[in-house]
C-alpha cells in the first residue's frame, strides 16, 4: 500500500471514530438532560400534590389556584408554598406517599418556615429504601421573602440517582472509548511497524552496498594478482596487496558493527568499571584516533580540564564512545574538518564536548539521531558509508553508563556533542 494511501485511511479512520464518540457523548448528554428533565416534572407535580393534600386537609383548598404552589430554586432544591399553617405530620406523610406514587425513590431532606423565629427548621432526612440511615444535612435551606407559610425540599442524591439510570449508556460509552484506544494502539503499532520497516530496508541497503564494495575490490584484486606477470611489475603486486589489505579491515570492521548491533540486541552488553582520569584518557583517545586512516591530517584541538578529574567508566567502551563521534564529526563534514575535544567541569559532573564544524544536524532530527539505523537524510543514501548504528550504540553506552549525551548548534557552524558524566573525586 502505498504512504499517502495509507496516511488517507488512518486519518479516515480516526475521523469516523471520533466522528461516533462525539455522537455517543452528545447522546449521552442529550439523555442526562432528558432524565433530568423528567425527574423535575415529576418532582414539581408530586409537591403539587402534597400541597394539595395540606391545604385539602386544613379546608384551605380554595387558595390553591391563588398561589404559586412549587418553585425550584436550584437543580435539586424546590420551594413549595401552602399559605396556611402546614401540619408537620401531615406533610412527612404526605411527601412520603406523592414521592413514591410519582416513581421517585430517592433520598430527600425538607425543612419547614418558623415565622415566630423568622429561620428555617430542619425537619428530617427521608431514605428512600430503608427507614432510616446516616445523614448529616449540609445543605443550606434558602428563605423566601414572597411566602409566609411554605417548606422546602432537597434532593441531595440527584445525580447519583440520575448516573443510576444512564448506566447502561455509560457501560456503552466505555466501550466505545476501550476500542477508540484500541484503534489508536493498533494505529500506532502499524506506523511504528512501518516505519521500523522503512528503515530497515534503509539498514539492508547500506549493508549490501558496505559488505559488496570490499568483496568486489578484494576479487577484483584477487583476479590481478593470480596473473604471473604481475611477479614483473612488483610496485603494482605491492598495490594490489594493499588494496586487499584495506578492504579487508573495512569489511572486518562493518561485520564488527553488525555483531555488536546483536550483541547489544540481546542485552549482554557488560561494563568493567574502572577509575579512569579523564583529562589524560580523552588526550590518549583523541591521539589513537588521530593515527587511524580517516584521523590523519584532521585539525583536532583538546582542552582539557584545569585538575585531575577521575571518573567511574567502562575504559574499552568509553573509547569507543569518543572514536565514534570523532569518526561522526569527520565523516559528516563537508569542508576541512577541524574539531574540538574539551573537557569541562560542571559543579558535581565534567562535560566532555566533541565540538565540530560539518552539516549540523536539523532541529526536527535531534531526537532520532540516537535511535537505532537512523540517518539525517542527506538526498544520498550512500554518500556518507555506515549503518546508522554509531549513534545509537553511543546512547546504549551512555545509558549503560547513567551518563546523559544531547547534541546542540556549534554557534561557529555544525554541531556539539555533550557527554555529561559525573564526577567520582578530583
Amino acid at each position: 500500500m502505498k504512504k499517502n494511501a495509507f496516511k488517507y485511511i488512518i486519518i479516515l479512520g480516526v475521523l469516523v471514530i471520533l466522528g461516533i464518540f462525539m455522537i455517543q457523548f452528545l447522546v449521552l448528554e442529550r439523555t442526562y438532560n432528558i432524565n433530568e428533565k423528567q425527574f423535575n416534572e415529576s418532582a414539581m407535580v408530586a409537591l403539587r400534590e402534597v400541597a394539595w393534600q395540606l391545604l385539602e386537609t386544613a379546608g384551605q383548598t380554595s387558595q390553591f389556584d391563588n398561589i404559586e404552589p412549587v418553585k425550584r430554586h436550584e437543580n435539586h432544591l424546590y420551594i413549595v408554598n401552602v399559605n396556611y399553617y402546614i401540619d408537620l405530620e401531615i406533610l412527612k406523610i404526605q411527601l412520603r406517599e406523592q414521592l413514591k406514587s410519582h416513581e421517585i425513590h430517592v433520598d430527600f431532606d425538607y425543612a419547614v418556615y418558623d415565622n415566630d423565629i423568622d429561620e428555617m427548621v430542619y425537619i428530617e432526612h427521608v431514605c428512600a429504601n430503608t427507614d432510616s440511615c446516616e445523614f448529616t444535612p449540609t445543605h443550606f435551606f434558602p428563605k423566601s421573602d414572597k411566602y409566609t407559610y411554605y417548606f422546602v425540599v432537597n434532593f441531595p442524591t440527584i445525580k447519583p440517582y440520575i448516573g443510576e439510570r444512564l448506566t447502561g449508556w455509560y457501560f456503552m460509552t466505555s466501550l466505545l472509548m476501550l476500542v477508540l484506544i484500541f484503534f489508536g494502539y493498533t494505529t500506532w503499532v502499524i506506523i511504528k511497524q512501518r516505519q521500523l520497516s522503512e528503515i530497515q530496508k534503509i539498514f539492508i541497503n547500506n549493508l549490501t552496498h558496505e559488505l559488496k564494495t570490499p568483496i568486489s575490490s578484494i576479487g577484483l584484486a584477487g583476479q590481478v594478482i593470480s596473473d604471473q606477470k604481475i611477479l614483473e611489475t612488483p610496485d603494482r603486486l605491492f598495490n594490489y596487496v594493499r588494496i586487499i589489505n584495506d578492504q579487508t579491515k573495512r569489511l572486518s570492521s562493518n561485520v564488527e558493527k553488525v555483531l555488536n548491533l546483536a550483541t547489544l540486541e540481546k542485552n549482554k552488553l557488560t561494563l568493567s568499571l574502572e577509575i579512569l582520569e579523564i583529562n589524560s584518557f580523552t588526550t590518549k583517545s583523541v591521539s589513537r584516533f588521530k593515527q587511524s586512516e580517516l584521523g590523519a591530517n584532521i585539525t583536532i584541538n583538546t582542552i582539557e580540564a584545569e585538575h585531575e578529574i577521575y571518573v567511574d567508566a567502562d575504559p574499552f567502551h568509553l573509547a569507543n564512545i569518543i572514536q565514534n563521534m570523532l569518526e561522526n564529526a569527520v565523516k559528516y563534514c563537508n569542508k576541512e574538518p577541524e574539531i574540538n575535544v574539551v573537557v569541562e567541569k560542571k559543579r558535581s559532573c565534567i562535560h566532555l564536548m566533541i565540538q565540530d564544524n560539518g552539516i549540523g544536524i536539523p532541529k526536527e532530527s535531534r531526537k532520532k539521531i540516537f535511535k537505532k539505523f537512523y540517518r539525517v537524510p542527506t538526498g544520498n543514501v550512500h554518500d556518507v558509508k555506515g549503518f546508522g548504528l554509531g549513534l545509537d550504540y553511543v546512547h546504549r553506552l551512555m545509558k549503560a553508563h547513567h551518563w546523559k549525551i544531547w547534541v546542540s548548534d556549534n554557534p561557529n557552524g555544525g554541531s556539539i556533542f555533550t557527554l555529561e558524566i559525573p564526577i567520582k573525586h578530583e
